[in-house]
């Protein structure tokens, strides 16, 4: 039997505990003229365009190309962001 706080919801939980929420991780790779800061929030930009729910990004590679002169040109990362899957 559920407990009374909880018998009055709408909300129907199963042995009076919240459902776990199931996460799923696809992993991205971005890149930026400026930064890798820059990188990885290109990254959660574009994919939020199409998800919602993103919980969390982890840059896992950090990476640059260097132009003629030496200077770093590129910054790259490789990372994964973590977004809840609605029913």
């Amino acid at each position: 039997m559920l407990p009374q706080r909880l018998r009055h919801t709408s909300i129907n939980y199963r042995n009076g505990r919240r459902p776990m929420a199931v996460n799923k991780v696809i992993e991205l790779m971005s890149e930026s003229n400026k930064s890798w800061e820059d990188a990885a929030q290109k990254a959660v930009d574009k994919a939020g365009k199409s998800l919602k729910g993103i919980k969390s990004v982890w840059v896992q590679d950090f990476s640059a190309t260097v132009d003629a002169k030496g200077k770093l040109a590129t910054y790259r990362v490789t990372c994964k962001v973590t977004f809840e899957v609605k029913d």
